[in-house]
């Protein structure tokens, strides 16, 4: 199971947007642009003002759902940055253990040296 494309884009509200509305939603899109592309190399008028109507309805839809996608990432990503924030304040020596050990890591594995250059020699 794909949990990515189910993921709610915005939450709380009834019907959210997900990731698979996101995609059929620019997909429509380009098949309207299409047509209206074609539309408009051989035909004038009435024809044409309803592929165009068409295109406009559905990029409003996909510019609102990306608005929200937009606006509930950032609210998500600012409640992970609270969240965050509090944890460390009230953990600070256990993130400053967690550092330390992470630079030690880091440090090993930059010193250690490469296998390429002792193919090389």
């Amino acid at each position: 199971m794909n949990t990515t494309s189910q993921t709610p884009v915005s939450g709380g509200e009834s019907n959210p947007v997900t990731m698979d509305k996101l995609r059929d939603d620019l997909r429509v899109l380009a098949g309207d642009m299409e047509q209206l592309l074609k539309a408009t190399a051989s035909q004038t008028g009435e024809q044409i003002a309803k592929v165009r109507a068409k295109a406009e309805e559905s990029l409003g839809a996909a510019k609102v759902r990306i608005a929200e996608a937009q606006e509930s990432a950032l609210v998500r990503t600012r409640a992970a940055g609270r969240a965050t924030d509090e944890y460390v304040r009230e953990n600070p020596w256990r993130i400053m253990a967690i550092a330390a050990v992470a630079g030690l890591v880091l440090g090993l594995a930059l010193a250690r040296p490469s296998d390429a250059s002792d193919s090389e020699s």
